[in-house]
């Protein structure tokens, strides 16, 4: 599983309450003693995440062990949930998969075992360094096309990620495949709104900033769109803002601000009747010199386009975006090897999580 190191100040809703949304049946839990640790992938506020062993099969798994603050539990098994229906029974090979919930015999703590993949996207770009040769766009293709195949099934099913970001995509089967993986900020989009804003900051769309309490699964599609140009751009992200409007400065500086024409609720927000009147806001969009044609072709480009569009109701869903004809042809994901790679980049600064009221 992925580090928690993030790029950006996380933004999550209490993971906790309720349960709307979730299929009505119970979580069985088993026992943890059959696993062995065989070494740390991952640590944050949440807990913790270990490589480890089934001793009985020999199978290799990922295990999230939670803290035992009060929510843990409860968070720990809404994501359980979301996480079991988002992989569909190993349905859909493009979710990390889900193995159980198992907890100590002598103590009355949660775990989470799930597949274990491999690297997160994150580290590879990382490892990658800025001055590498960038990834050919079939590779940028084939990674895209299994992401969007993997969020069109968990949309299909009416679970919305909230957290899509290179941290949160695994890659495996020696670097052919990628999964999304982590949970935690998951929602439904059968609970009803208002929803609240979650997930980080860097890949939040545009209508989750300006807390629009209606969102629906297309803040997932720009999500994404923000993994595509992260992955053109040699593991650089596009929008690099601080807080919620410093982050909305970011993006119109490259996509220029909404008008009536563009996305008509925009101009009833408090960003634009209150922050846009004191600042000097870029109209045009740049994305296209950001991306010219040696970086993506015209057809790679319309993609993603469609998936940074500001007004969600113009904005591709997974399902449009794979039929676009760019995705006529799939080639293999050959990610590079670490073998292959320089030396890591330094870690960015570590994310903090707020809860929102």
């Amino acid at each position: 599983m992925a580090a928690c190191v993030e790029p950006a100040v996380a933004v999550r809703n209490h993971a906790a309450a309720g349960m709307a949304g979730l299929k009505r049946r119970r979580i069985a839990v088993g026992s943890a003693e059959p696993y062995e640790d065989i070494s740390r992938l991952g640590e944050g506020a949440f807990g913790a995440v270990v490589k480890a062993r089934h001793r009985a099969t020999g199978r290799v798994v990922a295990i999230k062990r939670v803290g035992e603050a009060q929510g843990e539990h409860a968070a720990l098994l809404r994501e359980a949930r979301f996480l079991e229906d988002a992989c569909s029974g190993g349905a859909n090979p493009f979710v990390v998969g889900f193995h159980g919930v198992v907890r100590r015999p002598d103590a009355f703590d949660l775990s989470l075992v799930m597949e274990y993949v491999g690297p997160s996207l994150q580290d590879l770009l990382r490892q990658r360094g800025r001055g590498s040769p960038p990834l050919p766009e079939s590779t940028v293709r084939a990674a895209m096309w299994q992401l969007l195949r993997g969020t069109k099934k968990m949309h299909d099913g009416q679970i919305v990620h909230r957290d899509i970001k290179p941290a949160n995509i695994l890659v495996g089967d020696d670097h052919r495949i990628v999964k999304l993986c982590d949970f935690g900020l998951a929602m439904s989009t059968d609970e009803r709104p208002p929803y609240t804003q979650a997930g980080t900051l860097w890949y939040m769309a545009p209508e989750m900033l300006m807390e629009k309490p209606d969102y629906d699964e297309r803040v997932d599609i720009w999500s994404l769109g923000c993994v595509m140009a992260e992955l053109i751009n040699n593991g650089s992200p596009l929008f690099q803002g601080f807080y919620g409007e410093g982050q909305l400065c970011a993006i119109f500086d490259v996509l220029g601000t909404p008008d009536d024409g563009t996305w008509p609720w925009f101009s009833s927000t408090a960003f634009a009747t209150v922050v846009m009147p004191e600042l000097d806001m870029q109209r045009e969009n740049n994305l296209r010199e950001l991306f010219p044609e040696s970086k993506v072709s015209k057809e790679g480009f319309e993609v993603l386009s469609g998936l940074l569009t500001c007004n969600p109701e113009k904005r591709l869903t997974a399902a449009a975006a794979l039929k676009h004809p760019w995705f006529d042809k799939i080639d293999v994901l050959e990610l590079p090897k670490k073998e292959e790679l320089p030396s890591p980049m330094p870690l960015q600064p570590k994310r903090r999580r707020i809860h929102a009221v």
